[in-house]
């Protein structure tokens, strides 16, 4: 029986369900980190907290962090509710999910590799977590970098980023697989933007944890 990471988008939180569970029915185990990045963005403009990102990541005030909280809260319980009675809704911080302070960013940590004992004991009771990717501080994290830092520390086999796109685009195509090496690359070259470089760097960071990634359709191979 494998153990796979699902990391969900925001955007697509509620719709990724029936994936999730066609696992669980594969005898896969199933952790879920998701994100909320749409429904912060909103709730932030309605509150008129200037929306700043830096290579993908979201400049958190401790104002800014409550409206945080309160998104991943609201699609936390929607993902739960399709999901089913097997759904554990987490929180990072409330469960030891471990961050470096990024002090340029403000409340926003770098997901270290996290073992957190809840986690594993649900997936032994045959739960499936769901984890809002805060970690203890309390610090914003970035979801794709939160999923590759669980996907290490509990051992996972594979983590799958399901997105609203198909996979990483080079040169106007999707690819089906990069190393990498060459995705270190295409990342330090600066000719990628938006949401793909949290992606790709922390499904680099996985792989070379030895977790198998995938955005979409895209492999990332070590």
């Amino acid at each position: 029986m494998s153990l796979v990471v699902v990391k969900v988008g925001g955007a697509v939180a509620e719709a990724s369900a029936t994936l999730i569970l066609d696992l669980v029915a594969k005898s896969h185990k199933v952790c879920v980190v998701h994100g909320a990045g749409p429904q912060i963005s909103l709730e932030m403009e309605r509150a008129g907290i200037p929306v700043e990102f830096v290579e993908g990541r979201r400049v958190t005030s401790p104002s800014a962090l409550e409206l945080v909280r309160d998104s991943l809260r609201h699609v936390n319980a929607e993902l739960c509710e399709a999901i089913g009675e097997r759904a554990l809704p987490l929180f990072g911080d409330e469960i030891g999910l471990e961050a470096e302070r990024v002090p340029a960013l403000g409340l926003v940590g770098n997901a270290l590799p996290s073992r957190p004992p809840t986690v594993v004991e649900a997936l032994e009771a045959g739960k499936i977590p769901v984890v809002a990717p805060l970690a203890e501080g309390p610090l914003n994290v970035n979801a794709d970098e939160a999923a590759a830092a669980l996907a290490i520390g509990i051992d996972a086999d594979e983590l799958l980023f399901l997105t609203d796109v198909d996979g990483l685009l080079v040169d106007g195509r999707v690819v089906d697989s990069i190393g990498v090496d060459d995705a270190s690359e295409l990342l330090a070259g600066g000719t990628l933007d938006g949401g793909i470089i949290p992606k790709l760097g922390a499904a680099v960071t996985a792989a070379r944890g030895g977790v198998s990634a995938t955005i979409g359709r895209t492999a990332v191979a070590r």
